[in-house]
């Protein structure tokens, strides 16, 4: 090949790569503010570009998105043309097999391949030539009927011979070695690695830009992805009824973006996320009740739960304890900022996170919270014989909870999970914190104090219960036991509420509340009974 035709390659070469090679550069994530069902993340790159039109791939971005959300930062003399999103750039994007200017590379690299193979047939033919002259010296050494000046003469010949072969196949090994870098350059031009850009889970954006000058461009990047969302969890320990409760505030964040976040900025908010670029007109403000916040609530996280609000209703008595309303100083907290706007609250968070696209559950601190409780056991002993604590939370709304499940640690014991719900009506908090084997529970049906009698066309029958309450624990307790007596709307029917040991009695709904103070040790019972009278065709649900 001659030095003009070369020359042509290099220079077509060089016109291909200026007129339609793209420039590869890979997103960084800096940060990113997640909210329940989606995330802004922010990345940042940096590329070479020179002046005039340039085509940008944009590789390590989410592998979904919402294109309409994408914004790209760019300095003053960079303008953005268009921008396009694409899961799959070779098939969407690779250049067209019928240009003049790829017909002219394909030309060029059928041209090097043939010149290839004409250097590779040379140094073949100086290998077959080299191990001939080997295999000749050896025959002529054996056979040998030389006298000493013929033999100097022989040695110097394939000595002459051996060193000129040997600087040919050097010689053609280098040409070898940059007609292979050549063509492998005119094949770069043609084709991208498949291996390397498409197997991957990862996005791309295509970015057209002009440039009004050559250099170094840092660009910005931010979009909406729907592949992360976030819920609040918390830990809840107290080492007795005599103490505060010691809240972890935690997030359970998972993301499937098809990108790692490695030591971002995290921020979790509460709120939606809003790219709509209509100005916004202001309307009538009504309020309404909205409890759904955008993640999937947890059903019943204790049949208690429906049983607090009564509580407070049946107006009770404060019991013990305790402490300082203001939030625990500790190396959580110092590194989150709350911000509390009117409708949601975001978090932000100082310490950098590594949150892996693996469809994992991350668990992310963000505060610590102590908070003053007051304490009150809690029993229903005709539906379960055991008794389960209870945390009042009073002015609550000032450590901006929101709706999540808890796990309880009581006296340095795993005792199980409760649901805090924040969105509620009464201005005390209530917490289920679990059971408590050390007050134990009885009821018993009262033999010879119940019974059924026939009075003519009636049936009367007499429901005799005694509940018997023990305090095992060291310290005194406070138990709010309740029971109840069933109600009628039908003539025929009649209740008659015999005894209630000074149970509080709520006519409207049949309920018997006790407020109970129990030394340690102690052991109190109680008594009910109670009779209903009806026609004894009928069956009742007693």
């Amino acid at each position: 090949m001659n030095k003009k035709v070369i020359l042509f390659i290099v220079l077509l070469v060089g016109a291909f790569a200026k007129a339609h090679k793209p420039i590869f550069t890979t997103a960084k994530v800096k940060a990113a503010t997640v909210y329940f069902n989606a995330a802004e993340i922010s990345q940042t790159t940096s590329i070479t570009l020179p002046a005039g039109t340039s085509e940008i791939v944009i590789k390590n971005v989410a592998s979904y998105l919402n294109e309409n959300s994408v914004q790209i930062g760019a300095p003053a003399n960079v303008t953005v043309l268009s921008v396009q999103f694409t899961n799959n750039y070779i098939s969407e994007y690779e250049t067209d097999s019928k240009s003049p200017l790829i017909k002219r590379v394909n030309d060029s690299i059928v041209l090097i391949e043939k010149e290839l193979q004409k250097v590779n047939n040379t140094i073949n033919s100086e290998n077959k030539t080299m191990q001939l002259l080997d295999r000749n010296q050896q025959i002529s050494g054996v056979n040998s009927g030389l006298n000493v000046a013929e033999l100097m003469k022989m040695v110097d010949y394939y000595k002459n011979k051996q060193i000129e072969i040997a600087n040919n196949i050097n010689t053609l090994t280098d040409k070898q070695k940059k007609l292979n870098e050549t063509l492998q350059k005119l094949n770069n031009k043609l084709e991208f690695d498949t291996n390397k850009e498409e197997q991957t889970s990862s996005g791309k954006l295509i970015v057209q830009v002009m440039n009004s000058a050559a250099g170094i461009v840092p660009l910005e990047i931010s979009y909406l992805t729907q592949s992360a969302s976030w819920n609040p969890f918390y830990d809840l320990r107290t080492e007795s009824v005599n103490a505060p409760i010691n809240m972890v505030y935690k997030a359970q964040v998972v993301q499937n973006s098809g990108i790692d976040w490695k030591k971002v900025k995290l921020t979790l908010s509460s709120g939606y996320p809003n790219q709509n670029n209509q100005a916004p007109i202001l309307s009538s403000w009504f309020l309404r009740n909205n409890v759904n916040y955008g993640y999937n609530q947890r059903v019943a996280a204790n049949q208690l739960q429906s049983a607090m609000g009564v509580i407070k209703e049946e107006a009770i008595q404060d019991a013990v304890i305790s402490a300082a309303p203001k939030m625990k100083k500790s190396s959580v907290s110092d590194f989150t900022t709350v911000a509390e706007n009117q409708l949601n609250i975001a978090f932000d968070i100082d310490i950098p996170y590594d949150i892996l696209s693996n469809g994992k559950v991350h668990s992310v601190s963000l505060k610590e919270i102590k908070l003053p409780a007051t304490y009150k056991y809690y029993a229903v002993p005709k539906v379960e014989n055991e008794a389960f604590l209870l945390a009042e939370i009073a002015d609550y709304s000032k450590y901006n909870l929101l709706q999540g499940e808890a796990n309880i640690i009581f006296e340095g014991m795993y005792v199980g999970k409760t649901f805090i719900e924040p969105n509620q009506t009464s201005d005390t908090l209530n917490l289920s914190m679990g059971r408590d084997k050390k007050v134990s529970i009885k009821r018993e049906k009262v033999a010879d104090k119940s019974g059924t009698k026939f009075l003519s066309s009636r049936k009367e029958q007499t429901f005799t219960y005694d509940i018997t309450v023990r305090n095992n624990k060291k310290e005194p307790v406070e138990l709010l036991l309740k029971d109840q007596y069933p109600l009628t709307t039908n003539k025929e029917i009649e209740v008659e509420l015999l005894q209630s040991d000074s149970a509080k009695v709520n006519a409207e709904t049949g309920i018997l509340t006790w407020q109970l103070q129990l030394k340690p040790n102690e052991t109190k019972k109680i008594r009910i009974s109670y009779r209903v009278k009806y026609p004894k065709d009928q069956v009742l649900n007693l």
